[in-house]
């Protein structure tokens, strides 16, 4: 039976729309993945340039609003920033729930080329945590 997770972030913009590719992408059809934030912010270009560099398309990525899944049972609640899971409301589910708290690489700064090194270290953190979730937790 598949899994629900939901990865939530502040503005459902970069690492959260991460974390949702690379969890889609280990999964495979363990899962079904949604991502959200506490506050819409658009899906950023840099994560969508950064994420196409490892095979992993996300231009079709909508950035989403929390209240908007309110009906769904998750199975996982993922939190990936601090400010999201102090803000995170109160799902009425028996979500397990986890946390870790990547950088925000939106806040880089520097020239394109610094700020796009800080997207990928950002990028390997977040998948390298999603493919331990998949392994440990998707069986």
């Amino acid at each position: 039976m598949e899994k629900k997770i939901l990865i939530l972030c502040t503005g459902n913009s970069c690492r959260s729309q991460i974390a949702e590719g690379y969890l889609r992408h280990f999964a495979g059809n363990k899962a079904e993945v949604y991502s959200a934030g506490v506050e819409t912010h658009g899906v950023n270009p840099k994560a969508i340039l950064i994420m196409k560099e490892d095979g992993i398309d996300i231009s079709n990525h909508t950035s989403n609003h929390i209240d908007e899944y309110a009906n769904i049972n998750f199975d996982f609640v993922i939190t990936v920033c601090d400010n999201a899971k102090e803000r995170c409301p109160f799902f009425p589910t028996k979500a397990q729930k986890f946390h870790c708290n990547f950088p925000d690489p939106a806040k880089a700064t520097g020239t394109d080329s610094e700020i796009e090194t800080q997207f990928r270290i950002v990028r390997d953190l977040i998948k390298e945590y999603c493919e331990a979730f998949a392994n440990n937790n998707l069986n």
